[in-house]
């Protein structure tokens, strides 16, 4: 890639920190019009939505739990959460139209994948991309498998043909229900992206994952909350990913 080129990227917080760096190195990129999405089925889904953007309607607003006094949706994450949903509605198909806009001409996607685990609405049958804050009664907590996660990122790449994509796991982890199911996860998505990759050749992977874990291994470089990786981490992945994804004869 290079800086002619548009960039859409999505996916966990990871690429928040990744997309800052790239936008003040020059590039243009479109960062999570969303929010924050971890889980690859709502990535696919929010790319969907960009590849045809149906607008959002009063049917997806949702009122926020734990005394929020707010609405947004469950497409969305809490960034877009607005008091009236009129304005909720406003901001989330401005962005929506803008970003669709901008999906259509850009040749680059970066997708972040940061767990296998989803919550799923109970009434509703489907995968959320945000609980709200609302009673955990609502929703059931599942693994998709590698089949499904491999289903997912095949969605990905039919929603955008003809777009170089470029796929990483998140290193941050999500240790809710333990440390083991957080290895399960990153594994699964691991190998999904693997066996992805070995299908569609012109495919890439970017191994910010292995870079935290392996190469700089302890807890010295990840935040106080030994979940996130440290900004000094993250720029070093943001160098190994400058050097070896970024085309800077365009510099």
């Amino acid at each position: 890639m290079d800086k002619k080129s548009k960039t859409v990227i999505l996916g966990s917080c990871f690429s928040d920190g990744i997309g800052s760096r790239l936008k003040d190195a020059g590039y243009d990129v479109c960062i999570n019009p969303f929010g924050t999405l971890f889980n690859p089925a709502s990535i696919a889904t929010s790319m969907e939505r960009l590849a045809n953007p149906v607008p959002f309607t009063s049917w997806d607003c949702v009122p926020m739990g734990a005394g929020a006094g707010k609405i947004c949706s469950f497409y969305h994450h809490t960034s877009f959460a607005r008091v009236q949903e009129s304005d909720f509605l406003e901001n989330a198909n401005s962005r929506l139209m803008e970003a669709a806009a901008y999906f259509r001409e850009a040749g680059t996607v970066i997708v972040t994948l940061g767990t296998s685990f989803v919550w799923k609405h109970l009434d509703e049958g489907r995968i959320v991309s945000n609980c709200l804050k609302r009673p955990g009664y609502e929703f059931s907590h599942e693994r998709l498998s590698l089949d499904e996660v491999k289903s997912c990122l095949k969605r990905m790449l039919a929603a955008a043909p003809g777009k170089e994509f470029i796929f990483t796991v998140s290193p941050i982890r999500h240790l809710w229900k333990g440390a083991h199911s957080n290895q399960i996860s990153k594994a699964t998505l691991l190998l999904a992206a693997e066996s992805l990759l070995e299908e569609n050749p012109g495919v890439q992977y970017f191994p910010a994952y292995e870079i935290v874990l392996d190469d700089l291994r302890d807890y010295s470089w990840y935040a106080s909350d030994r979940v996130h990786p440290s900004p000094a981490a993250i720029d070093i992945v943001w160098e190994r990913f400058r050097t070896e994804v970024l085309d800077e004869s365009q510099h």
